[in-house]
């Protein structure tokens, strides 16, 4: 992959200088996994960071026998950076829901590079508290109707990770248990919405290609209340 692909990929990148970029090029490991496949066991957090050149993964916490999807990541996102900077263990692990190709740096090299680049490091700080505002957001919108909770995590996804299709914006067809647990609604409640959401034509669901097309972005997003 050329540096120049890498830091158009991954906004976490944008700013770091080329050296920057070369580095972690050579440094970084190359994996992939299919469907269903643990990307990152509870008792790996810490020791790297991960970059989605591909693919959907979700993160999902454990407890036991009961796993619950916390959050869902596509292409141009990373993970497994809070871990580095507390060093303190995570009951969550993280899981491919489709083919998925990442590129990994060690924690080591990751804190290496941190420190030779102060504007990958101020970046990197940016998307944090990005982050942090994100969570807050959902925190903010946890007693409104399932409806507007379903329709604002498909417009975030489709800001964050959708691609352009003839038909709207494109995600990955995403498990509706998946997008309830993320959501913080019932199971049937998101099957019934994105049933009406399809019969409105706001969104198409192609389970031949596993993809949902928002087909009505904008009414999506007059409902999620983003204006």
């Amino acid at each position: 992959m050329q540096t120049e692909v890498f830091s158009q990929l991954f906004p976490l990148l944008s700013t770091a200088n080329p050296q920057t970029l070369e580095w972690l090029l050579n440094v970084a490991i190359e994996h992939e996994y299919p469907v269903g496949r643990a990307v990152l066991m509870e008792d790996a957090w810490g020791n790297a960071v991960y970059f989605i050149i591909s693919g959907w993964v979700k993160v999902r916490r454990t407890s036991g026998d009961d796993c619950v999807a916390l959050a869902i990541l596509g292409r141009g996102d990373f993970f497994g950076e809070m871990a580095i900077l507390d060093e303190s263990p995570r009951s969550t692990d993280v899981i491919a829901l489709s083919p998925v190709k990442l590129l990994s740096v060690s924690r080591e090299r990751f804190i290496q590079i941190l420190f030779k680049d102060p504007q990958l490091h101020h970046r990197m700080l940016q998307l944090m508290v990005r982050r942090l505002r994100q969570v807050n957001q959902r925190l903010h919108i946890r007693s409104y109707p399932p409806a507007v909770k379903l329709a604002h995590t498909l417009v975030s996804l489709s800001e964050s990770y959708g691609q352009e299709s003839s038909n709207g914006k494109e995600i990955l067809n995403i498990p509706f248990k998946d997008l309830a647990e993320v959501t913080e609604i019932g199971v049937e409640e998101t099957t019934k919405i994105m049933q009406k959401l399809h019969e409105k034509g706001w969104i198409m669901i192609d389970s031949a290609n596993n993809t949902i097309n928002l087909v009505n972005l904008k009414q999506l997003i007059n409902l999620a209340g983003k204006f």
